[in-house]
């Protein structure tokens, strides 16, 4: 049996889904299977991955049951003591299951692993943004504050996990699924973290899904359920944790086509309502200048300055090298 099962959910992903599949083969770890979950796409992934001749690639179809049931799918096929998952238009290093394994094999205790994330365009290119969070052990007090796994690419798992805090939740169709799910196997086992960017997560240009309604009350569930196996000297987090969800809540109608300020307005007023606290927080403040560029300037002259910030990034990061 390989040592890694690598979970890949494919839904109309073909674009990126090949060169998603070539950074897994580069890995300097290959005792691994690959578990391609087709979930009903209307592409032509089915096809395209049934013709790859290396024998630890396995198809599994299936009519589509969203990203929570093709993990679950994997996880119900996979033989591995580890399971990994990729998102099918993100990348990784070639050291990454290397040093996760590696990790985990020295610290039997640690059921989950996660590295940082670094950021790339549709295209591919890096954007100069690198996402780090140094929480490891005892994270469920961090976790339920902020998805420290910024990735659905990033985490590493015990198979174990998975038998006693159970799989994905199927209700949770779009939305904070892995959130969820990392905050149960938080509940139980220590994490480790790699303290380098290990993924490339691929930012999309399409437009985000304007069902706010739904994704808050995705939040709301999440939080709602923590909290309830959450023993008492921690439910003291629970109005932080609504506070930090109606920030990320507040970001989606910026970064969607809707551009929508007065609905991120709202969700920051509704976080402060829950945590006033939170207006000395980076995110408040990053969210506050966000809110008022768009407002003053509009969609066009955002759109502009965020271009300009980016350039000027990447180029500070280039040098930085």
């Amino acid at each position: 049996m390989p040592k890694v099962s690598i979970v890949i959910p494919a839904y109309n992903s073909l674009k990126f889904l090949p060169e998603t599949m070539e950074s897994v083969f580069k890995q300097t770890f290959k005792d691994f299977e690959v578990l391609v979950v087709n979930d009903g796409s209307s592409d032509d992934t089915e096809h395209w991955v049934s013709q790859i001749a290396d024998l630890r690639v396995k198809l599994i179809t299936q009519e589509n049951q969203g990203l929570s049931g093709a993990r679950n799918t994997g996880i119900a096929h996979a033989s591995g003591e580890y399971i990994a998952f990729l998102d099918a238009d993100d990348l990784w290093e070639p050291t990454k299951l290397e040093k996760q394994v590696l990790c985990l094999e020295e610290n039997s205790e640690i059921g989950l692993i996660y590295t940082w994330v670094a950021l790339i365009d549709e295209n591919g290119n890096f954007t100069g943004r690198v996402f780090k969070n140094y929480a490891e052990n005892d994270v469920w007090h961090k976790l339920i504050e902020h998805n420290i796994v910024e990735s659905g690419s990033v985490a590493m798992v015990r198979r174990q996990c998975f038998d006693t805090c159970g799989v994905f939740d199927r209700n949770l169709r779009s939305f904070v699924e892995d959130w969820d799910m990392w905050l149960r196997i938080a509940s139980r086992y220590p994490f480790k973290v790699m303290k380098e960017p290990l993924v490339y997560y691929r930012q999309h240009s399409t437009s985000a899904s304007k069902n706010w309604e739904a994704m808050a009350r995705s939040f709301e569930i999440v939080i709602e359920k923590a909290f309830s196996a959450a023993p008492p000297e921690l439910q003291y987090l629970k109005n932080r944790s609504y506070g930090f969800a109606n920030i990320c809540l507040a970001w989606k109608p910026l970064q969607s086509r809707a551009q929508d300020w007065k609905i991120a307005a709202s969700f920051r007023a509704k976080a402060l309502s829950h945590y006033p606290w939170i207006c000395f927080s980076q995110e408040f403040v990053r969210l506050s200048i966000a809110i008022i560029l768009m407002r003053v300037f509009g969609t066009d002259g955002y759109q502009r300055f965020l271009s300009y910030a980016y350039t000027l990034r990447q180029r500070i990061v280039a040098m930085a090298r």
